[in-house]
């Protein structure tokens, strides 16, 4: 079983909702946890504080902003041995005839120009040394789920790098998984979403963080499993 404790972790999107919920799981295993963050600065250094990690604003959008960011990283951990993949947005379409180009290329290269980018950037360095790679998909991405048809693109394709990553990184000892969760009680969901989604879930409701965190701490912590795409939706897809 990989040891969490000791190690270095990167989260994106890591102040926040699911993203905040595994930067503090990996801290209360032993790790030591960097989050990068889009725009919420007071937030981040308040996540990063309680998790005696750092935070630094990057653009995930722009390959210069990223490269920077993670050597940012390095320079204060020396190595990084887990990245979580978990920074994304939903955009504000959801009819396909209603995005734009502009909307279109925002999404894309959030969801998932940015984790090929700060993947290339790191995995250089885990090359020498192994780790564990988290990358953030979601149900839509197995079953179009109910956002717009770009994000359910960004997503499978997030499961596509994932099946590639795992496959081409492992004779490095690189371990390479997904979550695909269906919806996630982040506080982004009004009362009247939270209760329509959870009405059309098998189980009756959507989704903690925490229980996400749960999920992505055993994808870690389990040395053999790779290539997996890990469904947590409460019986909404079962794939």
């Amino acid at each position: 079983m990989y040891d969490i404790e000791g190690k270095y972790a990167l989260v994106t999107g890591g102040s926040r909702g699911i993203g905040e919920a595994i930067a503090h799981a990996l801290y209360n295993k032993g790790a030591k946890v960097a989050i990068f963050y889009r725009s919420s600065e007071d937030k981040a250094k308040e996540v990063a504080k309680r998790i005696e990690g750092i935070a630094f604003r990057v653009d995930l959008t722009d390959v210069e902003d990223i490269k920077r960011g993670v050597l940012k990283v390095f320079e204060e951990f020396g190595r990084i041995d887990i990245l979580v993949n978990n920074a994304g947005i939903i955009g504000t379409s959801m009819n396909t005839l209603d995005v734009t180009e502009k909307e279109w290329d925002e999404l894309m290269d959030t969801n998932l120009k940015g984790m090929f980018f700060v993947t290339q950037a790191v995995v250089p360095q885990m090359m020498k040394t192994g780790g564990k790679i988290i990358n953030l998909a979601s149900i839509a991405g197995r079953m179009g789920g109910a956002a717009g048809a770009h994000y359910a693109a960004s997503k499978a394709g997030a499961i596509g790098l994932t099946r590639r990553w795992a496959y081409e990184f492992a004779k490095y000892k690189i371990n390479v998984n997904a979550i695909a969760p269906g919806p996630v009680d982040t506080g982004l969901l009004t009362p009247e979403l939270k209760k329509q989604l959870s009405e059309i879930t098998p189980l009756g409701r959507v989704a903690t963080p925490e229980e996400i965190a749960h999920t992505a701490i055993y994808l870690i912590e389990n040395d053999y499993v790779t290539g997996a795409v890990a469904d947590i939706n409460g019986g909404r897809y079962v794939g």
